[in-house]
């Protein structure tokens, strides 16, 4: 997997980067939420994959490959509904009479 030389966590890296260059203009508070959730996905992404890779070449516990698997899955599902609300509200504000 790691010889193809794609990192599917370079977009998210990025982000933090960005983040971390107009990291003046945003409130501290906010930013490190912001990033601290970023980083506990990266994570949960990160660990499942590396639990799936032990479990296919060295045969480890199966148990915990779906353990990690559905920890990522239930992550992911909440960035998606996170993501739905941010862009339910947006539109919300758009529709607003000025």
């Amino acid at each position: 997997m790691s010889g193809i030389g794609f990192n599917p966590y370079a977009a998210l890296n990025n982000a933090r980067a960005m983040e971390g260059a107009t990291a003046a203009a945003k409130p501290e508070a906010a930013g490190s939420a912001i990033a601290e959730g970023i980083g506990d996905f990266r994570a949960a992404l990160q660990q499942a994959e590396q639990t799936a890779m032990q479990t296919a070449v060295t045969g480890a516990d199966p148990h915990a490959m779906v353990q990690a698997l559905s920890n990522a899955e239930l992550m992911l599902d909440a960035v998606v509904t996170i993501r739905d609300k941010v862009v339910e509200a947006y539109q919300e504000l758009l529709r607003m009479p000025v």
